[in-house]
């Protein structure tokens, strides 16, 4: 399975499972929610979801390191500043709440088991082979800040 590693775009990822997160909820009845409500609740997610993971691309770009998570090598430099003092994956993180957010929109808690399965993939294929690839550019920078900032939150 490795040959997933740093293959498929995270954002690719929760598309590919936002199709079938829709699917599944046009066949369970969804719960008797107002739409105002789960139309404001998903608005908020995919806010703050679009919100963190912009300011980590932010980050990326002010340090004028790579946002390109297919090419985790090309890495120039170790950020840990700002959004990145609270998470290492801000992006990633950001695309989970707006994962969250589709579900809420959708009004489907079997949508919700999907999320899961994204922080699954996305820990194996891709931020496991980020680390082992931030570890050996950055060294003990690196093992240390991962001692202090968690992966997701």
């Amino acid at each position: 399975m490795n040959y997933l590693e740093l293959k498929v775009p995270p954002p690719l990822v929760a598309l590919g499972l936002a199709i079938p997160m829709w699917l599944v909820s046009s066949l369970v009845q969804p719960p008797n929610v107002p739409s105002g409500f789960r139309v404001g609740v998903a608005f908020v997610l995919v806010l703050l979801g679009l919100s963190i993971s912009i300011a980590g691309v932010v980050r990326f770009r002010r340090a004028k390191t790579t946002i390109n998570p297919i090419k985790a090598s090309a890495a120039s430099s170790l950020v840990t500043s700002g959004v990145y003092r609270f998470t290492r994956n801000p992006m990633y993180l950001g695309l989970l709440l707006t994962l969250l957010a589709w579900a809420a929109f959708l009004s489907s808690l079997i949508a919700v088991l999907f999320l899961p399965v994204f922080v699954l993939y996305i820990n194996r294929f891709q931020i496991s082979p980020e680390e082992r690839v931030l570890s050996s550019l950055f060294g003990a920078e690196y093992l240390e800040y991962k001692k202090t900032v968690r992966r997701w939150l």
